[in-house]
């Protein structure tokens, strides 16, 4: 059996938590913005972690299967660069950031990339939702 044969598999769980890990983003984002400590209670960082973990396997077996290049497949290099800016906001949003003020902004933020990582995955294509209005 070939790893391409996992591929479909791979791409459901990948998919799958995708949207796990960034509606548990969300939700505890949520939490820390309104104060309540639950939101950085262990057991969830743990879970986060855990998934985040299935996330990053998934896609690089994905990654592996198909053979891509992140510098020939400009979407995907634009996916890994937003998927870094989203670690930065998120880490910002939920525990580095000093101010609300700020916390809100890189939470708003955080989720903004978020929805567009899912647009450029979606279109294979750097710009995303916006690819159209290259056309």
């Amino acid at each position: 059996m070939s790893i391409l044969d996992w591929y479909l598999p791979l791409k459901a769980l990948h998919i799958s938590v995708v949207l796990l890990s960034g509606s548990l983003f969300a939700l505890r984002g949520a939490a820390v913005l309104r104060g309540q400590t639950w939101g950085m209670a262990r057991p969830l960082r743990l879970a986060t972690y855990a998934i985040d973990t299935v996330l990053l396997g998934a896609g690089a077996a994905m990654w592996a299967a198909l053979g891509l290049n992140p510098l020939r497949e400009t979407w995907l290099g634009a996916k890994l660069l937003l998927l870094l800016l989203y670690i930065v906001l998120g880490s910002l949003a939920l525990k580095r950031a000093r101010s609300p003020g700020t916390r809100l902004t890189a939470y708003v933020a955080a989720l903004l990339t978020f929805a567009y990582m899912l647009s450029v995955a979606r279109a294979h294509h750097p710009l995303g939702i916006f690819a159209p209005l290259a056309a």
